[in-house]
């Protein structure tokens, strides 16, 4: 069995810890769920609104389906957050390695070590 390597810095830690988050996704629709008030009676309708080429676009959604439709937006919003979280890590993880090489790069040239090609 292999042994597990060592995270190098914060943010692959952050990074690995987000990506297992985001294995208990369960389904997801991309949009919001809105209730329209109907003018003959005090129902409500529920509509799913959503972009589609730059024009919002909404669908009818069945009041026995409300509650599913409503978890499936919750698990969206989730996902974003969590790919937020990915690539604000990755971009940390980048931005560290660009500061790393080029304090390592400073030392060496104030040490006299020829450069590495």
């Amino acid at each position: 069995m292999k042994a597990m390597q060592t995270p190098k810095n914060r943010f692959v830690t952050r990074r690995a810890a987000v990506l297992r988050q985001s294995a208990g996704i369960g389904p997801f629709i991309e949009g919001t769920l809105v209730k329209v008030p109907r003018k003959d009676c005090r129902h409500v309708a529920h509509r799913l609104t959503s972009k589609v080429q730059g024009k919002t676009r909404a669908v009818y959604v069945p009041l026995e389906r409300v509650k599913e439709v409503e978890a499936w937006t919750k698990e969206y919003k989730r996902l974003k957050h969590l790919i937020r979280a990915v690539t604000a890590a990755g971009l940390g993880e980048l931005r560290n390695h660009v500061r790393s090489r080029r304090a390592s790069l400073a030392a060496q040239k104030s040490c006299g070590y020829p450069r590495p090609s």
